[in-house]
């Protein structure tokens, strides 16, 4: 039968299905049943099956492990979008995150880092990259762009510690108000894939962030890279009035953001417009 009649896609559908059953009624790590099982249960030849397999595995629902056969992925990382009244918010993200700093320093802003943050291309930045982990797996590349001006003696260790939107609201009276996300799919490179910890070109979410105050200025541009084998957003719209007023949104991870930052009750607004220009 040709792969592309609609009785080979059924087929496939149904065999995705099957093992789609399987990963939700396991836990985490346990084993699913040899192709051999598989395709003796489901009459369906090797071939098929393992189409339907690389689709689960490239998803990272699925795991092969080399002689030793398939097991359920570990969870994705969930990141909820929720529209609440007055501003779509981002809220915490699943999982204990922590930061490896990679780089920390001072450099010239350039054409389009400064064209976001509307400076000139000689103006200094603070440049930051660092590696975010969930429980202790690598899961993002996280890239931080701050015009020096507004962070005089900023340290790699008050960064770290979540600190940078107080430090910039206690010493500089800057008042962070709200932020433009744009998120778009990509890939990443040899480099990046060894800071991952997955294969070169695996698929990616990208997220650009700009940050600006109250009065409208930019204060940080971000640009972070996510594993989309283990990362996924999950949008809930209100259609209506709360019957209660939503509380603010607590501190934790979002893309791109600093952990610990907004945990102020300052408004943190996100938005899917694509006004976000890709690098």
């Amino acid at each position: 039968m040709n792969a592309g009649t609609p009785g080979a896609v059924l087929k496939r559908e149904r065999v995705r299905d099957h093992i789609l059953e399987l990963i939700e009624s396991q836990r985490p790590g346990d084993p699913i049943p040899s192709e051999r099982t598989l395709c003796a249960r489901l009459g369906v030849s090797r071939p098929t099956l393992r189409a339907a397999v690389d689709e689960l595995v490239a998803a990272g629902l699925l795991v092969r492990e080399h002689g030793r056969g398939m097991f359920v992925a570990p969870e994705k990382i969930t990141q909820e979008l929720v529209a609440q009244e007055q501003a779509l918010t981002v809220p915490q993200a699943a999982g204990a995150w922590s930061s490896r700093l990679l780089e920390f320093t001072t450099i010239p802003a350039g054409a389009r880092v400064g064209r976001r943050l509307r400076l000139s291309p000689a103006a200094k930045i603070v440049y930051v990259a660092r590696l975010r982990l969930v429980d202790g797996a690598p899961m993002a590349i996280e890239h931080l762009h701050i015009a020096a001006e507004l962070v005089p003696g900023l340290s790699a260790q008050e960064l770290e510690s979540g600190d940078l939107y107080e430090h910039l609201r206690a010493h500089h009276d800057v008042h962070v108000r709200e932020a433009t996300q744009a998120i778009e799919p990509t890939v990443v490179s040899r480099a990046e894939a060894d800071l991952l910890d997955v294969p070169e070109l695996s698929p990616a979410l990208l997220f650009e962030r700009l940050t600006s105050d109250t009065t409208g200025r930019p204060v940080e541009y971000v640009h972070s890279l996510y594993r989309g084998d283990r990362y996924r957003i999950v949008s809930r719209l209100t259609l209506g009035p709360a019957a209660t007023p939503s509380a603010a949104a607590g501190a934790g991870h979002h893309p791109g953001i600093p952990p610990g930052d907004f945990a102020h009750r300052d408004t943190l607004a996100s938005s899917t417009r694509g006004d976000v220009q890709g690098p």
